[in-house]
């Protein structure tokens, strides 16, 4: 990979603090984070320059992407060769009770950061989306040609952000871009562990009142929670609860250095799926958790949650034969492991 100057937004979050980490442990990048700490914490931007080491690559500017005004003057002072796009609001429920914060925090925000990479010469985009974008899907696995039909405002603002993106490089042939359409992204930094009994992680999910299935599984299973719910059992699936495609942190923060390099190596514009191609069932993981903690903790049936569709699994052979992305960690009572193992240190 290039040396090269990097903005990410949302660096002190979870899927952002992980790719920050990969760019520090396998580049020579230098890296400006930007990020409002609305879900990010200032914690996790220490545990990044601890492991930069004392000749640190990380500039943290604290800012909102909704303040224009600021965030230009970022641009005005410093120059970017490529965005990395994290910060954006992500909660599928909360989306549907108030969608303008979404489309306000998702598809404004992210319009306006494109404004500015073009009209301040950066080359290339890396766009967080998601797997929401598809609704639910006709055909499983999903791939990337599937009809894109959101269920929900939090898909729908990420798909209206990756039209801006797509249509703006169509009018602009020196602004390229990769959308990585995510899965369900759980687990904690492996911190080169090789086996699920070495798991040490130095940064993970720290969401408060989280609503991730995995991190809410390594809470109950520590005490933290009393009992925790599954939301419906009545769906079209074998045991009756959703099943999604989930997806190890690292593996998803490869897959974006992996996205860089093709761009920095003259690669085309494109929409990439990023999950293993296969998915687990709401009751599987609970099940898997509760084998890696050795805790039978208390589990409710609770009604179904308004946007959440049966079944997304990917289809990631395109990602994989595009630009070589070869995930590591596709092991669910290693990804559980390591949520659990971070989860016992906040």
């Amino acid at each position: 990979m290039k040396k090269s100057s990097i903005l990410v937004t949302g660096g002190a979050g979870y899927i952002g603090s992980h790719v920050v980490k990969q760019l520090l442990e396998k580049s020579e990048a230098e890296i400006t984070i930007i990020d409002n700490l609305s879900t990010g914490t200032a914690g996790r931007i220490e545990a990044l320059k601890s492991i930069a080491g004392e000749a640190s690559r990380i500039e943290f500017i604290e800012a909102d992407l909704a303040d224009f005004s600021m965030i230009e003057g970022i641009f005005k002072a410093k120059s970017f060769d490529s965005i990395l796009h994290f910060a954006a609001s992500i909660v599928v429920p909360e989306s549907v009770e108030n969608p303008l914060k979404y489309y306000m925090n998702n598809t404004v925000n992210t319009t306006n950061l494109v404004r500015l990479a073009n009209e301040y010469g950066v080359k290339n985009m890396i766009f967080s989306s998601t797997a929401a974008v598809y609704g639910e899907p006709k055909e499983v696995p999903v791939n990337e040609s599937a009809q894109t039909e959101p269920i929900n405002p939090y898909g729908m603002s990420k798909l209206m952000s990756e039209r801006v993106i797509k249509d703006t490089a169509s009018a602009n042939d020196k602004f390229k871009f990769v959308v990585l359409r995510y899965f369900n992204v759980a687990g904690a930094d492996m911190n080169g562990a090789t086996s699920i009994e070495e798991i040490d992680p130095r940064i993970g999910q720290s969401f408060p009142n989280a609503t991730h299935l995995i991190k809410i599984a390594a809470e109950t299973a520590l005490g933290k929670r009393e009992r925790m719910y599954i939301f419906g059992e009545d769906y079209e699936t074998e045991d009756g609860s959703c099943i999604r495609d989930y997806i190890h942190v690292d593996d998803l923060a490869d897959a974006h250095l992996a996205a860089l390099e093709y761009l920095e190596s003259g690669g085309n514009s494109d929409i990439f799926n990023v999950g293993y191609g296969h998915g687990y069932s709401v009751k599987e993981v609970i099940s898997v958790m509760k084998e890696v903690s050795g805790v039978d903790f208390e589990v409710e049936i609770a009604p179904r949650r308004a946007g959440d569709p049966a079944v997304l699994v990917s289809d990631n052979r395109k990602i994989k034969e595009s630009i070589g992305w070869k995930p590591r960690y596709d092991d669910l009572a290693l990804i559980c492991k390591s949520a659990l193992e971070w989860e016992r240190k906040i």
